[in-house]
């Protein structure tokens, strides 16, 4: 059984993939994540909801394996660059205005469902947020390393909290989309000052 499963799992192509993830990705900034149905997945990429059912499993794995998969890079903590600020800047570098936009569109549709939908939340942690968190502990360590953050620093712990609250806030605050060069500009500004980090 578990051959077959296989078997019918490796029938979808990484084109047809990608495909489906774009169209669960524009579902999701169209209706929300409350809104969005396994059906309407169905019917937008011209397939069967049993196939997405054995493919995926839920709604919940399925949205957020979409937005895993269009994170672009891989693993940003691979490329050192010297520098604490050097490779935070690298990470930014890596996604366009048009991405981030999007991106932020796709949280706001996401920021109540997490808090509603155990399995969504679940999954947003175990394939999102643990991750990322995970990808910055390493940048930080090297950071540490280097002797550019004391070890102690108190700010180590909140690196995610602070890049996660600048893309969620502008949006909320100027009413305008997370841009590149705002981002930038929030690590030079507000991230590397708060670990006490040089600025060059």
């Amino acid at each position: 059984m578990a051959e077959a499963a296989t078997v019918r799992r490796s029938r979808i192509t990484p084109e047809r993939e990608a495909e489906l993830y774009e169209a669960v990705l524009d579902l999701l900034r169209e209706v929300g994540y409350d809104a969005l149905t396994m059906d309407a997945v169905a019917a937008r990429t011209k397939s069967s909801k049993a196939t997405l059912y054995r493919q995926w499993g839920g709604k919940p794995q399925l949205v957020v394996k979409a937005i895993r998969a269009t994170k672009p890079g891989g693993d940003f903590s691979d490329a050192d660059t010297g520098t604490l600020r050097g490779d935070l800047h690298a990470h930014m570098e890596h996604t366009d205005d048009c991405q981030l936009e999007q991106n932020a569109a796709l949280m706001r549709g996401l920021a109540m469902a997490v808090h509603h939908n155990p399995d969504l939340l679940r999954e947003f942690r175990e394939q999102l947020i643990e991750p990322e968190m995970a990808e910055f502990r390493r940048v930080l360590q090297r950071a540490v390393d280097r002797g550019e953050i004391r070890e102690d620093c108190p700010a180590l712990d909140y690196v995610v909290h602070m890049m996660i609250g600048a893309f969620v806030t502008r949006g909320l605050i100027e009413d305008q989309p997370p841009t590149q060069a705002f981002l930038l500009s929030y690590i030079d500004a507000v991230v590397l000052p708060a670990f006490g980090a040089p600025l060059s």
